[in-house]
């Protein structure tokens, strides 16, 4: 009876560790590479860099991203749930710190790490999108433009991808109105290309996020025809560690009947799958599919939240469009 609990309690542990770590790639990204740039992009870390500009560094961003995450938590308490409460709350305490922390250091250090631009602001986006997706598959969240989105979605038909797309542009766009000594074509000369930078990163921070989640959930499916399928099978078992589905089937042309494996297994085992069935029968038919998400027992964990119904108390899976957990990407 006490097993379950460890398990789950190391399960915790493993996934806030992977939390702090993510944030903290988020962060070295963000700091050092896209904000001494004065690049603006998306999510809370965009606002608190237009704050920090138009108070003349006044306002760091940290505080800036840690005050308006406790403001907007504060709104969406009824909407969102506690638990999605809690866990942004640790989220964005670790991210602020992080941020808060770094900034400090980049200060000190009183220029970018890397003088070109282009190449810093995607070397920095590309961290940003690693940590945002390390964070995302270990079922964390740091507040920021989802918490707007899944306030929006509770109350309307408007999907909580299309609210943090808009909340995230507007972010973007907003700089071109920060401080600017010239006249109205100079701001125009000046901001356009980094509002550009900015859209580049937001987008490749997406592109980076997904990349990630999707890797982590990849898996491969084998089917199998063999006369062999019997040692195949049981060297798949003990030498693989996967199951073994055993269908029957007919061959239409010779009209024979026989029998069909069918093999999941991760990505980076497909290759000890390969090297059994060569081993066993050069002759082997096997076709190879990607499967971006396998759910069970030496895969993954289906993560969904299930809800009681209001008249029967019975309890029935969350309808998707107004999920507000951590099944969505945090913008940080």
């Amino acid at each position: 009876m006490t097993k379950p609990k460890y398990d789950s309690l190391m399960s915790n542990a493993k996934d806030y560790t992977m939390i702090i770590i993510g944030l903290i790639l988020y962060a070295i990204g963000f700091t050092f590479f896209i904000l001494p740039h004065a690049v603006v992009i998306g999510g809370l870390a965009g606002l608190g860099t237009l704050v920090l500009f138009a108070t003349n560094g006044l306002i760091p961003v940290a505080v800036t991203q840690y005050a308006i995450n406790l403001l907007l938590l504060g709104f969406a308490f009824r909407l969102v749930g506690k638990q999605f409460v809690l866990r942004t709350i640790f989220g964005a305490t670790v991210a602020s710190l992080c941020i808060g922390i770094l900034e400090q250091v980049q200060n000190n250090l009183g220029h970018p790490l890397m003088s070109d631009i282009t190449m810093s602001v995607v070397l920095g986006a590309i961290l940003c999108g690693i940590g945002v997706g390390t964070v995302f598959i270990h079922n964390g969240s740091s507040g920021g433009t989802d918490i707007v989105a899944a306030m929006v979605s509770k109350v309307s038909n408007i999907s909580i991808g299309r609210t943090m797309i808009f909340c995230d542009m507007s972010i973007v766009a907003c700089s071109i109105f920060l401080p600017f000594q010239g006249t109205f074509v100079e701001r125009i000369e000046a901001r356009v290309p980094i509002i550009v930078y900015g859209l580049c990163a937001t987008y490749i921070i997406a592109f980076m996020t997904d990349m990630i989640i999707n890797t982590n959930r990849q898996a491969t499916q084998f089917i199998i025809f063999s006369n062999k399928w019997q040692e195949i099978a049981d060297r798949i078992n003990r030498e693989a560690h996967r199951g073994v589905t055993v269908l029957d089937g007919v061959g239409w042309y010779s009209k024979k009947e026989m029998k069909v494996l069918m093999v999941w297994c991760r990505k980076i085992e497909q290759v000890t799958i390969f090297r059994i069935i060569k081993s066993i029968d050069d002759n082997a038919f096997i076709t190879q599919s990607h499967a971006n998400g396998v759910y069970g027992k030496g895969f993954d964990t289906m993560r969904v939240k299930m809800k009681k119904h209001p008249a029967t108390d019975e309890v029935v899976p969350l309808d998707n469009s107004n999920a507000s957990d951590t099944d969505e990407v945090s913008k940080v």
